[in-house]
C-alpha cells in the first residue's frame, strides 16, 4: 500500500501515542505528536470544564494547525513516510463535546478557515478501546490531570469520533478494536496490527477490524 501520511488516533487512553512512536521507529518514520503537556489550560480544564473550555479549545486549534503545517508542508527525503498521533479534526470532535451553542458556532467558522489549508493522511486508524479500559488505563498512567475524566466524557467523545467517521467520504478510515490486545507488551499482537494496517489497501471510508 502506497502510504506517505498516516494519522493514528482514539480516545483518551487508547495507546495512539504509543503505537505511533513504535511504528515510527521501526519504519524510519517522521513522527509528529501532539504537544499538549505544556498547555496551561489543560489542568484547570479538567478540574473546571465550564470554565475554561473556550480558552482550552483555542489553544489547542491554535497549536495544532501552527504545528501539523509546519510538519506536513516540509519533506523529509531520508524519512518519507509520517506517523501523527492525532488528526486537525480532532480540534472540532472534542469542542462539539465542551463548548457551548454559540461559543462552538464561532469555534467552527475559525476551524473551517484553517481546515481548507490541511493536508488529508493516505490512512486514517482509529484505536477503539471500550470505556471501562480506557479508565483503567488512564488510571494505570497516573496523570494527574486526568484523574477527574468521567465515563460519561469518554462516551462524548468516543459518540464524536464516530459521528466524524460517517460525515466524511474522502478519506480511508481504519477503524482496530484494540480491547484484546496488547501491542506494547506482546510482539505478537503488535505484528497483527502492523499486517492490518500495511497488509492491504483500503478504500475511502469505515472498515472495521476486530481481532
Amino acid at each position: 500500500m502506497d502510504l506517505n501520511y498516516i494519522v493514528i488516533e482514539g480516545n483518551i487512553g487508547a495507546g495512539k501515542t504509543t503505537l505511533c512512536k513504535m511504528l515510527a521507529n521501526e519504519y524510519n518514520g517522521k513522527l509528529v505528536l501532539e504537544q499538549f503537556a505544556d498547555n496551561p489550560f489543560l489542568p484547570k480544564f479538567y478540574k473546571n470544564l465550564e470554565k475554561y473550555s473556550f480558552q482550552l479549545e483555542l489553544s489547542f486549534l491554535a497549536s495544532r494547525y501552527q504545528q501539523l503545517i509546519n510538519e506536513l508542508t516540509s519533506r523529509d527525503l531520508f524519512k518519507p513516510l509520517t506517523f501523527a498521533d492525532y488528526y486537525f479534526m480532532k480540534s472540532l470532535t472534542f469542542a462539539k463535546e465542551t463548548l457551548k451553542e454559540e461559543e462552538f458556532n464561532l469555534y467552527r467558522q475559525i476551524f473551517n478557515i484553517a481546515y481548507k489549508s490541511m493536508p488529508k493522511p493516505d490512512l486514517y486508524i482509529y484505536l477503539h478501546v471500550d470505556v471501562n479500559n480506557l479508565l483503567q488505563k488512564i488510571k494505570e498512567r497516573g496523570r494527574n490531570y486526568e484523574s477527574g475524566i468521567s465515563p460519561e466524557y469518554l462516551n462524548k467523545i468516543q459518540k464524536g469520533y464516530f459521528k466524524f467517521f460517517k460525515q466524511q467520504n474522502d478519506i480511508s478510515f481504519l477503524i482496530i478494536d484494540t480491547n484484546q490486545l496488547d501491542f506494547v507488551e506482546n510482539q505478537r499482537d503488535y505484528a497483527k496490527i502492523k499486517e492490518i494496517i500495511f497488509g492491504e489497501k483500503y478504500k475511502e471510508g469505515v472498515t472495521r477490524i476486530s481481532i
